[in-house]
């Protein structure tokens, strides 16, 4: 367990075990609808793994040996992954300023971002639904497992809205002929039509094998250098938003890879193949 004190939720809820850290989403009676309460609170739990992930820290360990955060898993209790947007808050935005809704979707656009930039990798279980901010969650996630009968759905078209926050975050996950598709339609896709156009990465045979399917990505990702799983995430960011030119792309690519090469985990990741032997992140604190 980490040294420090974990944040006080109540509408959701924070297990670490080892170098894994899991939200729980836990407003079951709403299905998990995205209220300014529970964005909150995520965010403050994304926040606070965040700092102490080794993608942020640089260490494996803090100064009392608990292992600092390699993996955050994305989960909800009960039937449904995440209804989208609160009805009663979606209501109120119609007599707020506008303004006031610029704030709303401020916050909104914080925890999608703050999941998405995530030091560590991220792994969604995503049963039931997954609507709206909901498959805004989805496509924020670096692995995507659902199960046979997930429904997910960009569906603010139906309320005469646009998956506008959500948007930057769906069209980098599926692309622009599938982002266009999916928030027109704004119908639900199945299961396997969301593997199929990449929204999520596999599928397990019930919510029941959560915890497997989760656990076989987690041991795989273990025997990547942590701050590489890191700084290829923020290399994708580059790719992403690169302005300069292509030969000056190639230029960053060579003092990024000289960098890496120079570090202590590539340092150790190389020892360590050269001795045949286990470099020192390949071991696993304990389960997803």
């Amino acid at each position: 367990m980490m040294a420090d004190a974990t944040p006080e939720c109540s509408m959701c809820r924070l297990d670490i075990h080892g170098p894994t850290a899991t939200i729980i989403m836990d407003r079951v009676d709403s299905y998990n609808a995205l209220n300014i309460q529970l964005i909150s609170e995520i965010i403050e739990l994304l926040e606070w793994t965040a700092q102490r992930s080794v993608g942020a820290t640089g260490s494996l360990r803090d100064s009392s040996g608990s292992e600092h955060i390699r993996v955050l898993v994305l989960r909800s209790s009960g039937k449904h992954f995440c209804a989208g947007a609160d009805i009663n808050m979606m209501r109120d935005a119609g007599s707020k300023t506008p303004e006031e809704n610029r704030i709303d979707s401020a916050r909104l656009d914080r925890l999608f971002h703050t999941l998405w930039a995530h030091p560590c990798f991220t792994i969604g279980c995503v049963q039931g639904v997954a609507l709206g901010g909901g498959a805004g969650l989805v496509s924020c996630l670096d692995h995507v497992i659902a199960e046979p009968n997930t429904r997910i759905a960009l569906s603010e078209a139906k309320l005469g809205i646009l998956p506008a926050v959500i948007g930057p975050y769906v069209y980098r996950k599926v692309g622009s002929a599938e982002f266009r598709r999916l928030s027109m339609l704004a119908s639900r896709v199945g299961a396997q039509e969301a593997l199929r156009i990449g929204l999520v990465n596999s599928i397990a045979d019930s919510s029941d094998h959560f915890d497997s399917a989760a656990g076989a990505v987690i041991d795989d990702l273990m025997s990547s250098g942590p701050m590489a799983v890191t700084e290829a995430k923020r290399l994708s960011e580059k790719l992403d938003t690169w302005t300069g030119s292509f030969e000056e792309l190639r230029e960053w690519t060579l003092d990024k890879t000289s960098e890496m090469r120079g570090s202590r985990e590539g340092q150790e990741g190389l020892s360590s193949f050269l001795e045949r032997r286990p470099p020192d992140w390949a071991s696993r604190g304990g389960e997803g």
